[in-house]
């Protein structure tokens, strides 16, 4: 048979003229597998290597072992701090069978039992992960809780996963309301959300809820040193502190600029040792300001050199650093030094020389001082980022700030003042005292009996105030002049019919000849302008004129009637 043709028709072939056809074939090479990013490849498998949510971790543990586990479990915090993680740890937890297959809800999942690698492959029947966004409607909600009847088929509870569960609409959120409450003993939910606010309280109330914590940059370091060590990648502290502070306390953000990152150092080239993540690439992949820059920057400043600045701020910005990350850099400096002040300078700089410069300024520099730079420097930051030219805003608050930065503090300028007074100790000139009028006779009852009348008949006692200058005040008499400037109908008349009405007696109002004190209005007017005569021949107001000399005085439009304007608090 060997030379008969095939059931095809073809011709034998003589596996002697084509090696290779026979059993001397070798092998073909299996397809590799997909590269699987950083973020998913290290997500967390136990609630061991879930970081920084060891209060929760222990809530729960002491709940599974005294039996006393919520019918809904509601995750909320920051992107990328685990929560979905969490939400597929304790459909493990609860479902977990043991490696013998006899083993009950357990905060510590076995991991190789049927239930725990089907929950974490994401193909257990009974573990339903929803994505609210997408599933956020009625009808699906209608469908949920149809199912929840039927127990679960192969596990020991049925389990909803529902991530970013506050975009559920508000009549899904009312149809799943009393499912919630009085679920069947088979059935748990897990709630997600970044947004909790945006929750009914009707749901809040329903859930257990748990809060997860933005994870500390040193704790997110050490966890990227250990994927790096994994990984067989070398990785610079600096770098992987510099990762960790961009993360803003998401692991899976920060995974995945440390997956950017390994990538970027692979093209760069490695070497014989492989590729090595270093702060330098890392500031030049995530256009950083170089914090040797960022200190070079600040002692410019500091030191009032403005050329030097502009020449920083130009070859940074030629570097590809953008100027509101300029801006960043330094108002982050300003808060470490600040912190540094309490003591906490170690926490702050990643290298000695970084710490040791940190300390320098935190002892140079005031509380005051510090203030003031970030006060400026956030003032600048707003200016930048709303800047038709970036460049150029950023020049000119840098700029600001180098003047502003050698002022002394409120409480210096304060106690300058003062000792400038304390060298001019002359008493203000008497011409401020003779610019007040004399206290005219009667004059707080005149001035009493004319704000009783205001109250009663407000035009008529307007009069009196502005127009009405008294000669003669006392029981049943008044004698006046009127202001030269007053055109109207003589206002005698109408006074006496006030004064009778308001005190029940007969008054005698007219108008005479005589030495009158001036008008209330007038008064007013008097007084302010000596108490602003007063007040700039003070010596403090002196010494600050003198220093600030386009200062002005403002008046204090919360002066209270019976207070001047020009008071020294104003």
């Amino acid at each position: 048979m060997g030379d008969s043709p095939d059931i095809f028709g073809n011709e034998p072939v003589d596996e002697a003229e084509m090696p290779g056809l026979g059993l001397d074939v070798p092998p073909q090479p299996q397809a590799t597998q997909p590269y699987r990013v950083l973020a998913r490849k290290y997500r967390p498998q136990t609630f061991s290597e879930l970081i920084g949510q060891e209060p929760m971790v222990r809530t729960l543990g002491n709940a599974i072992r005294r039996e006393r586990l919520a019918h809904a479990f509601l995750m909320t915090g920051v992107r990328g701090v685990g929560k979905t993680s969490t939400a597929r740890l304790i459909a493990k937890a609860l479902n977990c069978i043991g490696a013998d297959g006899q083993g009950g809800p357990t905060i510590d999942p076995c991991g190789v039992c049927e239930p725990c690698r089907a929950i974490a492959e994401g193909r257990h029947i009974d573990v339903i992960e929803m994505d609210a966004a997408s599933h956020n409607g009625i009808d699906d909600v209608r469908a949920m809780t149809d199912a929840v009847r039927y127990a679960a088929v192969t596990a020991r509870y049925k389990i909803y996963i529902i991530d970013e569960v506050h975009m559920m609409s508000k009549p899904a959120f009312n149809a799943l309301l009393k499912t919630l409450e009085e679920p069947p003993a088979h059935v748990k939910f897990l709630f997600a959300t970044t947004e909790v606010e945006k929750l009914p309280i009707t749901v809040l109330s329903r859930c257990q809820r748990f809060d997860l914590r933005r994870i500390s940059t040193p704790m997110l370091a050490e966890h990227f040193a250990r994927v790096c060590k994994a990984e067989e990648v070398k990785a610079d502290d600096e770098a992987l502190a510099m990762i960790a502070a961009a993360a803003e306390g998401s692991v899976r953000d920060g995974l995945s600029i440390l997956d950017q990152a390994i990538a970027h150092a692979d093209l760069d080239g490695g070497g014989e040792d492989g590729a090595t993540v270093t702060a330098d690439k890392v500031r030049e992949m995530l256009g950083l300001a170089d914090k040797t820059v960022q200190r070079r920057l600040l002692a410019t400043i500091l030191a009032g050199e403005g050329k030097a600045l502009l020449d920083l701020v130009a070859h940074q910005y030629a570097l590809g650093i953008e100027p509101l990350a300029l801006m960043r850099a330094q108002m982050d400096l300003i808060h470490r030094i600040t912190v540094a002040q309490l003591g906490e300078s170690g926490a702050q700089g990643a290298t000695a020389e970084e710490r040791t410069e940190l300390e320098g300024w935190a002892k140079q520099l005031s509380a005051g001082q510090l203030h003031r730079l970030w006060q400026l420097l956030l003032k600048g930051h707003d200016e930048v980022r709303s800047a038709p030219d970036p460049l150029a805003a950023t020049q000119m608050a840098l700029l600001r700030v180098l003047h502003a930065a050698d002022l002394p503090d409120p409480g210096q300028l304060a106690k300058k003042l003062e000792d400038l007074a304390a060298r001019d100790p002359a008493e203000p000139s008497g011409e401020a005292a003779r610019a007040a009028p004399a206290e005219p006779v009667a004059a707080l009852d005149w001035a009493a009996l004319v704000e009783r009348v205001e109250n009663a008949r407000p035009l008529v006692g307007g009069v009196m105030r502005n127009w009405v200058r008294p000669i003669d005040v006392s029981h049943g008499v008044l004698r006046f002049q009127i202001d030269a400037e007053y055109k109207a109908e003589d206002p005698a008349p109408d006074i006496r019919k006030a004064l009778e009405e308001l005190t029940r007696e007969r008054w005698s109002v007219e108008r005479a000849v005589g030495d009158a004190q001036p008008s209330l209005r007038e008064r007013a007017v008097a007084e302010a302008t000596a108490a602003q005569a007063a007040l700039l021949a003070d010596p403090l107001v002196k010494a600050a004129l003198a220093a600030f000399p386009d200062a002005q005085l403002v008046e204090d439009e919360r002066a209270s009637p019976d207070r001047t304007p020009w008071s020294r608090t104003a």
